[in-house]
């Protein structure tokens, strides 16, 4: 079964105070969807969803997105364990943007790197050039061998 989503309203009160779920998906048929580890708030990565994925995210409990690589449908962790078992799902006001919050099995890892988070580097300015700093160094896991299957 896959659910259907409401409309989005073109009056602002009824989508912004609203009860309905309107996802505003874009010209691709994507919204945006940030991930946030449940228990410690870490923002763990960013992905989109189209109406497919983010129904199954919601009827399984587990989180899908879409490749826009890859070009289609992908239940997060299938390959590497590291599943995401969504706690809840928040939408922002004009519901263009959800928010994930999540525990990680397997690992406890999100990125394809084997780092925690996707957000592992740090914009620094140095010399006036814009420049990119490790924060996290730890790997969880080897991605050559996670991903090799």
């Amino acid at each position: 079964m896959t659910l259907t989503f409401a409309e989005p309203s073109s009056d602002k009160a009824v989508l912004e105070e609203g009860a309905a779920f309107s996802p505003k998906f874009d010209a691709n048929g994507l919204v945006t969807a940030v991930v946030q580890d449940a228990h410690d708030g870490a923002i763990l990565m960013l992905a989109h969803m189209n109406a497919e994925a983010l129904s199954l995210t919601v009827e399984t409990g587990i989180a899908h997105y879409w490749s826009r690589s890859r070009g289609k449908i992908w239940k997060k962790g299938e390959s590497s364990g590291n599943l995401q078992t969504v706690t809840e799902i928040l939408t922002d006001c004009d519901q263009d943007a959800i928010l994930l919050k999540v525990t990680v099995a397997g690992h406890d890892a999100t990125c394809h790197t084997g780092r925690r988070s996707c957000f592992y580097r740090a914009v620094q300015v140095e010399n006036g050039a814009a420049q990119l700093k490790s924060v996290d160094e730890t790997r969880h896991f080897d991605p050559a061998k996670v991903y090799s299957k």
